[in-house]
């Protein structure tokens, strides 16, 4: 199959979109699959107001439209609400070309996070940019709830996998570790204000407190905090050996669909402790995490939990069953997921494996 990708968010941004998609890009090549990516880096761009590590592309809807018509694609998807998505769906629309979408974000909810707007203004834009999509990809079942209260009812699973070659329980922990005091607290992720990190940062546990990551609010907060070590962004073997060496991982978003860094902490067997929200609400059960309105309270029920049972969790999670997904929901109006799907198939659906 050729597959024509366009996004708004990829390299150099680092977040759990861009490693999900850059993930199943290559599964999907390596299946034998002819991957089109349309991205920021091809294009004239501007850095986005008061993000500006975030690179806004324009391009016209015929310049793209020419790239996904001379590669030849059988399917095109859409993985963000930004510019240069707008433009493909424009000219998807224009040839009657089918496209599907995905919801990887709550916009909404991290756009009223930066403009101190109510959420509520933005869902007519989300309801426009995804009410004519063959089918919208959703990673969880809350998701799929809340937009079928907007309306929007086409969806269908797609969830997220974990590398569990890279994170693994037996990961040697950072030097650093042997100089904290335990517990040792650990936030993994952008850090920016959408992220609600000054939750985890004021929470009033006996430890130590660790954030791996960086982002437009790293210099306000190491200010800030001056006692947090702020130990800047890690990949690969280094990340895992944070979390697997850290006591409990921390999650205080609100604005998540999903949340990766969740079963990454999983599979290296650290306990998770987060709000009741989207994305922990689907992904955690009483064995691998708790969840709190109270943070403190979640942070102490999550060092009592047994780490073999936290990976045994996170190891349900497939790059091959995600990639499957995916490609089962490209403009398919058959496999796509209503709102009167049972929960007992959406479940289902959710544990697949390949």
């Amino acid at each position: 199959m050729k597959i024509a990708l366009v996004t708004d968010a990829w390299h150099p941004q680092v977040n759990g979109v861009v490693r999900t998609l850059e993930t199943v890009v290559g599964l999907l090549r390596d299946s034998g699959h002819e991957v089109l990516v349309i991205s920021p880096d091809q294009y004239r761009s501007i850095p986005a107001p008061s993000y500006p590590e975030i690179r806004l592309a324009f391009a016209r809807a015929r310049t793209i439209g020419k790239r996904i018509e001379s590669f030849g694609a059988d399917a095109v998807h859409l993985a963000t609400e930004g510019p240069l998505c707008i433009q493909a769906r424009r000219w998807c629309r224009r040839k009657g070309h089918p496209f599907t979408t995905a919801y990887h974000t709550q916009f909404p909810e991290y756009m009223a996070k930066r403009t101190r707007w109510s959420p509520r203004i933005f869902w007519p834009y989300i309801r426009w940019f995804h009410r004519k999509s063959a089918a919208i990809m959703v990673s969880t079942e809350s998701v799929r709830r809340q937009l079928c209260s907007e309306k929007l009812t086409q969806v269908h699973h797609w969830s997220r996998g974990v590398d569990l070659q890279n994170f693994r329980a037996d990961t040697p922990p950072p030097a650093a570790y042997e100089q904290l005091a335990r517990p040792i607290q650990l936030y993994v992720g952008r850090v920016a204000i959408e992220k609600n990190i000054e939750a985890f940062l004021e929470s009033n546990q006996p430890g130590s407190k660790v954030v791996v990551g960086d982002g437009p609010a790293l210099a306000r907060l190491q200010a800030r905090y001056p006692e947090v070590h702020f130990v800047g962004r890690k990949s690969g073997l280094t990340l895992a050996g944070y979390y697997a060496g850290a006591d409990v991982f921390v999650f205080p978003s609100k604005t998540d669909t999903f949340g990766l860094v969740i079963i990454e902490a999983l599979a290296c067997g650290t306990p998770v402790a987060a709000y009741p929200v989207t994305g922990p609400i689907d992904i955690l059960t009483a064995n691998s995490g708790a969840m709190d309105e109270n943070l403190d309270a979640a942070i102490q029920r999550a060092l009592t939990l047994d780490s073999a049972d936290c990976i045994a969790h996170g190891r349900q999670y497939s790059w091959d069953a995600s990639t499957s997904q995916f490609l089962n929901g490209l403009a398919s109006q058959d496999l796509r997921m209503h709102c009167h799907v049972s929960r007992r198939l959406w479940a289902k659906a959710l544990f697949a494996r390949v």
